[in-house]
């Protein structure tokens, strides 16, 4: 239980940051995509020096809020820094070419793990800088795998797989951190509009959009993805050395509690299983775990989904799937994948051998990015739960890929306009 401390008196005035006296001297340049950190600049979130700031919003995506509270409730001191020593990168990542390329990395910061090391100067003349990265190294333990080495399909080297299906990871934590100017020409918008519409749906949150123009680094206050690696990590970047990556984006239902409308765990762990696989053939895997709950949708529109698709007159149908996802959304998926191959860039990757994934989205984001997929690897027919079959029969009628016969979409189409018309 935390403690909860006396509150400090707090100043009556509350000055905005848009007010020039808020920001004072201009605050420390941002120039994306410089090779040198020290031209590139740090990124200053942090709110115990409002002059230093030189990002709109700040650290650690929607977590800020609840950081807000525990200073509400005069459990956390805002002007406390955090103490980092020993929280270096347990492996060495980066950097690659396009961390220093401004239009393939626009979604996090490539220098976020080593902020320490990078703009240690900056640290001694008062900055108060975060990491937007973590890396560390841990155990995994999912009952999929202990099942995979029982059935034969994976072996047990003590080395990357353990009895009982333990894997030695390396895993890194990354917060969201959009250059405005790049993310805006990946949606194929202007600056502007991105900038207007960001801060009108959000009720004005980040007035900063709209009055200074010359912040152009946004942490936005959503969630960010965890990457799992699997075997050397040195190998990640390699060509030469095979290579398997699952894309995957959170399914609470599924990925925990195991829920069987969809394909969400199954999925994962096939991917999980691929990457130790070829971890164990001399390359390694990568997952990467997005905070994207239900298509980005939410999870309660999903859950209203559920609902709309089980209660429609004739029950849940393939061609009245993503139906049903407009008429409570207005929109079938909100994920887009634009801005996802910047986890695969920040990781050196250029080619991609086995890509566990169905989805033509992720799949064309990728190829798009420039990153070449050799093989893609859709889930097997036996790892679908019968309640989820609705489900992977819309997606692969609407593209996704598959090796087996396609259902056909003529009806889902049908069923799609009528929706909208209603």
């Amino acid at each position: 239980m935390s403690t909860i401390r006396p509150k400090k008196k707090q100043p009556k005035a509350i000055v905005l940051t848009t007010h020039a006296r808020a920001h004072g001297p201009q605050p420390v340049p941002i120039v994306w995509g410089a090779e040198d950190p020290m031209k590139r600049g740090p990124l200053i979130g942090s709110v115990t020096n409002k002059t230093h700031r030189n990002v709109i919003g700040t650290h650690a995506g929607s977590y800020s809020v609840y950081r807000a509270v525990a200073v509400a409730a005069g459990a956390l001191d805002p002007l406390r820094r955090p103490d980092l020593t020993n929280t270096s990168p347990t492996n060495r990542i980066g950097p690659f070419p396009g961390w220093f390329d401004p239009k393939k990395i626009v979604a996090l910061d490539p220098f976020g793990a080593i902020v320490s090391e990078a703009f240690g100067s900056y640290f001694e003349q008062g900055y108060d800088i975060r990491p937007t990265i973590a890396v560390t190294r841990a155990q995994i333990r999912m009952a999929e795998l202990d099942d995979a080495i029982s059935a034969g399909r994976l072996e047990v080297d003590g080395k990357i797989l353990r009895e009982g299906g333990a894997v030695y990871v390396t895993k890194a934590a990354v917060e969201p951190v959009w250059y405005l100017p790049g993310v805006a020409d990946r949606f194929g918008c202007s600056e502007a509009e991105l900038r207007r519409t960001l801060f009108e749906h959000t009720a004005g949150m980040f007035p900063e959009l709209v009055t200074r123009n010359d912040l152009e680094v946004f942490l936005p206050p959503i969630g960010g993805a965890t990457i799992y690696m699997f075997g050397d990590t040195d190998s990640i970047p390699d060509p030469t050395r095979p290579l398997a990556v699952r894309v995957h984006d959170e399914c609470n239902g599924s990925d925990v509690f195991g829920s069987d409308i969809c394909t969400c765990r199954p999925y994962l762990t096939h991917g999980i299983e691929e990457c130790v696989r070829t971890a164990q053939a001399g390359g390694s895997g990568v997952i990467v775990y997005s905070r994207k709950e239900g298509r980005a949708l939410g999870e309660v529109t999903k859950f209203l989904v559920y609902n709309a698709r089980k209660r429609q007159v004739g029950g849940d149908r393939a061609e009245h799937y993503f139906a049903r996802t407009e008429c409570v959304a207005g929109v079938q998926d909100m994920r887009f994948q634009e801005l996802m191959p910047d986890y695969l860039h920040w990781l050196g990757i250029t080619k991609i051998d086995r890509f566990v994934s169905m989805s033509n989205m992720k799949h064309d984001a990728v190829t798009r990015a420039g990153i070449e997929i050799i093989e893609r690897v859709p889930i097997p027919d036996e790892l679908i739960p019968d309640d989820a079959r609705v489900e992977m029969d819309a997606k692969m009628a609407a593209g996704y890929y598959t090796e087996g016969e396609v259902p056909d979409g003529n009806e889902l189409a049908k069923a799609k306009g009528r929706a909208l018309d209603a």
